[in-house]
This record gives C-alpha cells, structure tokens and sequence, in this order.
C-alpha cells in the first residue's frame, strides 16, 4: 500500500504559478508510475500529467501542455506539478496518484491507477 498527500494548491490569479507536491508513504514510488487528474466541479476528474517510474518519460494533457511540468524525486519520495500561466480554467481539486509499474508505458486514465491522494484545491482568478 502506498498513501498519497498532496500540498501546495491555493488561490492564485490568471497568469501566477504554483507548484503542487505530492509526498508518498508505506513504498517508495521508485517502481511506481505517479500522475495528477483534476476534477472540476461537476465534471469528470480528468488527466493531467504522468510520468513513468525512472522519470524518463512524461505525457501531458493538451490542455496544460507548455504550461505545467512534472517530476519527480524517488530519493524523498515525492512527485511535483509545476504549474505556470495558470488560467481560470486550470481551477480544480488535483489529485496525485499511483499505480505500480516499471514499464515505459505512460498511462492517463483514471482505472489505471490503484492509488489515490485525497486532493488539493487550485483556484485561479480571473
């Protein structure tokens, strides 16, 4: 089992920057794929960033692509969303998750991760 925390969400104004943390328990995440969906309310909680267990590849979703970065650091446990040029649009709870795999296959729906964090919110005003 491994148990996700996230930090870092506040509110924030069109253009401004956060950056979310994700601190992980019980496994160290160095064999695991991490990601962070978002849901905003009354949508699906949708994909926005994965990377693979080596941090060798990432994917993005269109709509963050060139604006949010993540990351990784296997030695404290930890994965990061950079988030710039944030957008009203961007507002959101985020959620990091988990799922264990050493493959190179990036991975950007919701069924294909076991573990969850229990989320944080972004607010961007406009």
């Amino acid at each position: 089992q491994v148990q996700l925390v996230e930090s870092g969400g506040g509110l924030v104004q069109t253009g401004g920057s956060l950056r979310l943390s994700c601190a992980a328990s019980g496994r160290t995440i160095s064999s695991y794929a991490m990601a962070w969906f978002r849901q905003a309310p009354g949508k699906d909680r949708e994909f926005v960033a994965t990377v693979i267990w080596s941090g060798g590849r990432t994917k993005y979703a269109d709509s963050v692509k060139g604006r949010f970065t993540i990351s990784r650091d296997n030695a404290k446990n930890t994965v990061y969303l950079q988030m710039n040029s944030l957008k009203p649009e961007d507002t959101a709870v985020y959620y990091c998750a988990a799922e264990g795999a050493i493959d190179g296959r990036v991975r950007t729906t919701v069924d294909e991760y076991d573990y969850w964090g229990q989320g944080t919110q972004v607010t961007v005003s406009s």
